[in-house]
């Protein structure tokens, strides 16, 4: 049976010998930072439902992995822009392609056995059917 999406990701990370360390709410992090270009803590922080010094935090242990870049806004001097680096973007692609390789295993597995239960339904109706002939 498919695993769930948690479960599959989970172990994505754990298989994804760069990500190995991550627990899944700093890969959340990584995912959230990787789909935009300035990312606000504040703005995590909500998507997380966290609070801020909370979201602060999470960001500083992610970014002594060298993963995120954290840098005082411009145009707001008591907001903080977070990025990837170059090596927190290629853990997530990395991680992203071990995932859908999983997918892509459970998928073939489960479309296997479901044509295999079609295929003894299909005699067990004709069976069946035959009794009634």
């Amino acid at each position: 049976m498919l695993s769930s999406g948690i479960g599959i990701t989970a172990r994505a990370i754990d298989q994804t010998q760069e990500a190995t360390e991550l627990t899944l709410v700093q890969w959340r992090v990584l995912v959230i930072a990787s789909q935009t270009e300035r990312l606000r803590i504040g703005e995590l922080a909500a998507h997380l439902g966290i609070s801020i010094p909370s979201a602060s935090r999470l960001v500083r242990r992610i970014e002594v992995q060298g993963l995120l870049t954290a840098v005082r806004a411009e145009d707001d001097r008591r907001a903080t822009n977070i990025a990837l680096t170059d090596d927190g973007r290629e853990i997530v692609d990395a991680v992203v392609r071990r995932r859908r390789e999983l997918i892509g295993l459970a998928l073939s597995a489960e479309s296997e056995d479901l044509i295999a239960d079609a295929g003894l339904l299909v005699r067990q109706i004709a069976d069946r059917l035959a009794e009634f002939a």
